[in-house]
């Protein structure tokens, strides 16, 4: 019983989307001003893809790290 509950949360938690702004107060500020708000939308989801590269690469490095332990255990 408590295995189920556990794996329902998790997967309500993973499909659980709430919408975010990755703009600064400074940036919203000046780019609410415009009227078209197409700026705004650009600049919103340029923050979001500089924000994901980070973690795209230590993701990458990790699998790196994983898969040459593994390989030295799978040698021995």
């Amino acid at each position: 019983m408590m295995k189920k509950a556990i794996i329902l949360t998790l997967i309500i938690t993973l499909f659980y989307v709430i919408p975010a702004e990755a703009q600064c107060a400074m940036c919203r500020a000046v780019l609410e001003t415009e009227e078209g708000q197409g700026q705004a939308k650009g600049i919103n989801n340029g923050i979001v893809y500089l924000m994901a590269v980070p973690y795209v690469l230590v993701g990458g490095i990790g699998l790196f790290i994983f898969r040459s332990f593994r390989t030295k255990k799978d040698k021995n």
